[in-house]
């Protein structure tokens, strides 16, 4: 029951992120008015999903940490990012990546699905207490749109956008 609520949640949340806005002069493909911004990013920090201040990371330095390029796709596809992460005292994370399709966004999908699985590995002799916010890492698509959330409270994290949206 927990992981359906916790999914259920999720779904949520990122139908709150669904449509990125243009920061790097393209438009949504989707054409839906811009309903994901800052705010909605500040808003799950606000609502105290993670442990500690995250710091925000620029689209080109998501691109490559994340290792999107190994999975076929190339900076120009995507097209808005937010990002946060931890600095190094916790794994926490949350990133939102736009895509110019939704094919586009399977492959990030995989990317981040391998990416949250690499994070497990390295980290658990180093950090066993972040394995389960790994473990339990959200990495979900809607549409062209990507998330990917490890954070010390789910729950505030998809409670809080749903509020807000609401």
């Amino acid at each position: 029951m927990k992981k359906f609520l916790t999914a259920a949640l999720a779904l949520v949340l990122l139908l709150t992120l669904a449509a990125c806005g243009g920061r790097e002069g393209k438009e949504d493909p989707s054409g839906s008015p811009a309903l994901y911004g800052v705010s909605e990013v500040q808003s799950v920090v606000d609502a105290g999903a993670f442990s500690e201040s995250l710091e925000e990371v620029d689209a080109d330095t998501a691109f490559a940490l994340y290792k999107l390029a190994d999975y076929g796709l190339e900076r120009e596809n995507m097209y808005d990012a937010s990002v946060i992460r931890s600095a190094g005292a916790t794994c926490e994370e949350m990133a939102v990546l736009c895509f110019d399709s939704e094919e586009q966004a399977s492959k990030a999908v995989e990317a981040l699905e391998d990416y949250v699985a690499g994070q497990i590995t390295a980290n658990e002799d180093y950090r066993p207490a972040e394995i389960p916010k790994l473990e339990n890492a959200l990495v979900k698509q809607l549409q062209h749109t990507v998330l990917l959330l490890v954070a010390n409270d789910y729950e505030a994290a998809a409670i809080d956008a749903y509020h807000s949206k609401s």
